[in-house]
């Protein structure tokens, strides 16, 4: 028996990844191996091999129907098969736009800063950058004007639409970082890469192959790039290797990708996207003067959603009493609590609303069917419970 087999090789009908289960070697395999399988034939050149596209060439293709199929093809290939990311230089040949947003987004910066917010993060330290949560509405509601110039951009649609087909949904966050501003871990990106690894565990392992499929992480350059001022570290290729969502908060992975990481310089009006299970971090700003601006696109599926609109919140409260009087009977048992708490508050954290429910002490804030069980185990009182719910529904609204 080869005991250098992938782990799903030795069990094939094991329905769930583990983190002690991954192995390096087999991720090297992954990110080392098959890199000629996907020719990006409309690229204008490779570049660590990360295909740059000359959008001024490109815009011809996006006028005709067959074309523009073939290129979005090419650029879904990339990003399930190939190096897993690719930069569209030039996505705003006009940088007008560009440069009215930055100075809407410095103002709400400066506003927030003024409030005494410090903006937490996903990946690094709250307040050693600046960060601006939700700013798509945010600039939409400021400014409309500058907001319909900027997102005017057929590369947008047509990159959003390659990998996610019609009907998404866009979100925005302004990641600002200073001179001095520490690079982040690497890490994967939401949908599993915002979930514990205890968390992770529990989804099949069908679920994380599926997970980047989901969403589409992309960037706008607001500013130029150079690599000293710490553009997005990238793996190439790492986004094929299916356990990566419990693997990257390993050290050894870790240390993998800080030896074999890559970087690629960017000018104002660039944009970049990648598959969200890619292993990626932002750099260091190791410059004296370049105050590193990118508008942090995160594109949904429109089929990440239910079919019907519950308020959850009011059948909490409904629901708390009942439970919290079975309990102290011993009426009801703690696992059967839990199936109740499935079916009626909300299981997931997100969306929500980042200024008001940041993400502090994890990746994601508190979900409802967590405060609803806390309420429970802890025999908060009716009118605490409902205080707490109503406190936590008003942080998530927009």
């Amino acid at each position: 028996m080869n005991l250098h087999r992938p782990h799903s090789e030795l069990n094939p009908r094991s329905l769930h990844y583990r983190e002690d289960t991954c192995s390096l070697r087999d991720f090297i395999d992954v990110v080392q191996g098959g890199r000629d399988a996907v020719r990006p034939a409309h690229a204008a050149e490779l570049r660590e091999d990360v295909p740059l596209y000359d959008c001024a060439a490109l815009k011809h293709m996006l006028d005709d129907a067959a074309h523009r199929t073939t290129l979005q093809e090419e650029w879904a290939d990339v990003l399930e098969h190939g190096a897993g990311v690719f930069v569209l230089k030039r996505a705003y040949a006009d940088t007008t736009p560009i440069d009215a947003a930055t100075a809407v987004f410095e103002a709400i910066i400066h506003d927030e800063r003024a409030a005494g917010g410090a903006a937490a993060d996903h990946f690094a330290k709250a307040g050693a950058n600046d960060r601006i949560w939700n700013a798509q509405q945010k600039l939409c509601l400021r400014a409309p004007e500058v907001f319909a110039r900027y997102y005017a951009n057929a590369m947008l649609v047509a990159a959003s639409e390659a990998w996610l087909g019609p009907c998404y949904q866009m979100t925005a966050q302004i990641n600002v970082v200073r001179p001095g501003g520490a690079a982040q871990q690497a890490h994967r990106d939401y949908h599993l890469g915002f979930q514990t690894v205890e968390q992770a565990q529990h989804y099949p392992s069908h679920v994380h192959k599926m997970s980047p499929f989901l969403t589409l992480q992309g960037a706008v350059a607001h500013s130029d790039m150079p690599i000293e001022s710490g553009p997005t570290q990238l793996l190439p290729f790492s986004q094929r290797y299916a356990q990566g969502y419990l693997a990257w908060r390993r050290q050894d992975f870790r240390d993998y990708f800080e030896a074999h990481q890559v970087q690629l310089p960017l000018e104002k009006g660039d944009a970049i996207f990648f598959n969200p299970a890619l292993f990626h971090a932002a750099g260091a700003n190791r410059t004296a003067d370049v105050q590193r601006m990118a508008n942090l696109l995160q594109v949904s599926s429109a089929y990440g959603r239910a079919m019907e609109s519950l308020d959850r919140t009011a059948m909490c409260e409904t629901l708390y009493p009942v439970l919290i009087a079975r309990l102290a009977s011993g009426e009801l048992t703690e696992p059967e609590m839990d199936a109740v708490i499935a079916s009626c508050a909300e299981g997931y954290p997100f969306p929500t609303n980042l200024d008001r429910d940041p993400p502090l002490g994890g990746l994601a804030p508190q979900s409802q069917q967590a405060l609803l069980r806390r309420a429970l185990l802890e025999s908060w009182s009716e009118a605490a419970f409902v205080a707490a719910i109503r406190l936590q529904s008003a942080r998530r609204d927009a």
